[in-house]
């Protein structure tokens, strides 16, 4: 299974790469959601795990454009953003899930 990860902390963006490498999936990271939009231009994912607040281009920006070009990859929002109103916008945006940082792998 191919993802996307879009987390602007390298540190964390390093730490998951490993779990889920670990785990048999195979993991492009990007570091803003500008990259992230280029890469789900350019290429087929089998999921996307998205941070909200990122440089750039946010979380919540690309997973709009990406619905509204059709793109049904699931996409689960991974971010320091816990408001309940955060989590509605998120899965209202089309997000299938909503993870909440810090977290435990």
């Amino acid at each position: 299974m191919r993802l996307l990860l879009a987390e602007d902390e390298k540190a964390l963006s390093k730490a998951l790469v490993a779990i889920l490498e670990r785990n048999n999936y195979s993991v492009d990271a990007v570091y803003d959601g500008q990259e992230a939009l280029d890469y789900l231009e350019a290429d087929n994912y089998d999921g996307v795990i998205l941070d909200i607040m990122m440089p750039k281009v946010d979380g919540f920006t690309v997973l709009k454009e990406m619905r509204a070009k059709g793109n049904q990859i699931p996409v689960l929002m991974l971010t320091a953003r816990s408001e309940v109103s955060d989590k509605v916008a998120g899965l209202d945006l089309g997000a299938n899930d909503y993870l909440t940082k810090p977290f435990n792998s």
